[in-house]
């Protein structure tokens, strides 16, 4: 039986132009990942997502502290680079996977070196001595983010990578829910409007 890897917490706030934020849960960590970059395909997007998000090492150190509990160690010179390319990596394939393309074989290959790296080990909570380095290092959480990928574009995930149903919305999630019929990036914001559309539309009808 396979070892169950480290659990990333996974969702973050978006801000448009407009400057309302909202959160956005892509339902894996490495699609997380991509949306720190421009992964945006439509330039009609409003969302919000496609920001450059780690535009310094510290930003990068924070956004991964945030889901590792802490990143410490000396960084070393080529961190951000290392981090940047295995994101725009997972973004490439993430745009091919919900588009139903065939994945670009330099991307793969990409994921696949960071991910035979050592990663965050598991650990079980409760013992009274740490084992190995007590504190996440860069390395090791690009690792990580590489292994979810691998699961994330892998047979696991079963086909369920899509982009947003609204029509002004390119967002790609993973569709966890149960019976795989999620349509929007979020149903408090893409849902909700299809929803006040729909309403507008009737009324409009009713009204002739």
């Amino acid at each position: 039986m396979a070892v169950a890897s480290v659990v990333i917490p996974t969702g973050q706030w978006l801000t448009p132009d407009d400057g309302t934020r909202w959160w956005f849960d892509s339902g894996s960590a490495a699609l997380d990942f991509a949306y720190t970059g421009p992964i945006v395909a439509d330039p009609s997007d409003d969302s919000g997502a496609g920001a450059e998000l780690l535009p310094a090492l510290d930003d990068l150190l924070q956004w991964l502290g945030e889901r590792f509990g802490s990143v410490q160690g000396t960084p070393r010179p080529g961190d951000l680079d290392d981090a940047i390319g295995l994101r725009d990596s997972i973004a490439r394939l993430a745009v091919a996977a919900a588009a139903g393309e065939e994945l670009p074989a330099s991307d793969i290959d990409i994921v696949n070196l960071f991910a035979a790296t050592p990663d965050v080990p598991p650990a079980l909570p409760g013992g009274s001595r740490q084992a190995g380095h007590a504190s996440v290092r860069v390395p090791q959480a690009l690792s990580t983010l590489a292994r979810e990928a691998v699961r994330l574009f892998g047979p696991e995930a079963g086909g369920r990578i899509h982009a947003c149903s609204a029509d002004d919305c390119s967002i790609i999630y993973l569709d966890t829910s149960r019976a795989g019929s999620r349509r929007w990036c979020s149903m408090q914001r893409c849902g909700n409007r299809a929803k006040v559309r729909k309403h507008r539309a009737k009324a409009a009808a009713q009204a002739e």
